[in-house]
């Protein structure tokens, strides 16, 4: 395999972050000898969230098996994962906002048409559900556990329990009208046809999407990451891959 000088776009308060996490966690598990440094390893982490490379390419940039790849960027997504906001955390930082935004994305997944769970009607193609909670500039504050594709929009944000927070802390939200139905604090646009629809409802309806459409940033800010746009690993470790994204995002952007 051929090998070639490449960047990353990433800020580096990301990549201190996580060099700084991966040095705390070494001393607290008495790790010893490694083939790469904390430094290397938080970069090699990077390089695979950001920029999608495989595991095989990784290991031949840095100079270590594929096998010892995949242990170093498993163990550092794990250790991101779990400084992952809450919803709780989310909810808090929501209240001091005039309102929030919600909204699901559907994260590509290579799953055959048998499974039908993660087949998506909506989007036509196999993925997961993944909600997110925008601010009124649509910057990203909170991304959901992933849930299989067919999940409809306001079910899942039912099961996250994104509805009963939001009514609990009274924060208004935006939502489109995936979510009608979904009551407490979550406005959708006005039901029916277009024509069918009075002028006034026209343009609540066409400043309701102006509010909404900030959300397409946030989700937008997600799938820079572009291992997230076309995920080829097991549907159990993407809700770690989406929560190690947002603590990355979340600490690069304070």
């Amino acid at each position: 395999m051929l090998v070639y000088p490449s960047g990353v776009d990433v800020s580096s308060s990301a990549l201190r972050f996580l060099t700084q996490e991966l040095r705390r966690h070494r001393r607290t598990i008495g790790s010893r000898w490694r083939r790469l440094s904390a430094g290397r390893q938080a970069l090699l982490t990077l390089a695979h969230l950001r920029v999608g490379h495989t595991y095989a390419q990784l290991a031949a940039g840095f100079g270590v098996g594929t096998t010892t790849a995949y242990r170093y960027v498993t163990e550092a997504v794990e250790l991101l994962a779990a400084l992952a906001p809450s919803l709780a955390d989310a909810v808090r930082a929501a209240s001091a906002k005039a309102f929030v935004i919600l909204d699901g994305t559907l994260l590509s997944i290579d799953r055959v048409a048998a499974d039908r769970p993660f087949y998506s009607g909506k989007h036509k193609k196999h993925g997961m559900n993944v909600q997110v909670i925008a601010d009124p500039f649509g910057r990203l504050l909170w991304a959901s556990p992933a849930l299989p594709g067919a999940v409809h929009d306001v079910r899942a944000a039912r099961e996250h329990g994104i509805v009963d927070a939001l009514a609990k802390a009274d924060i208004k939200c935006w939502a489109d009208k995936g979510y009608r139905g979904a009551g407490g604090m979550v406005r959708t646009p006005c039901w029916g046809r277009w024509e069918t629809l009075s002028a006034g409802q026209k343009a609540v309806n066409r400043s309701h999407a102006k509010i909404r459409a900030l959300v397409e940033q946030a989700i937008a800010t997600l799938k820079a990451w572009r291992l997230l746009r076309k995920l080829r690993c097991s549907t159990t470790r993407i809700t770690e891959l989406v929560q190690a994204v947002l603590t990355l995002h979340l600490t690069s952007s304070e």
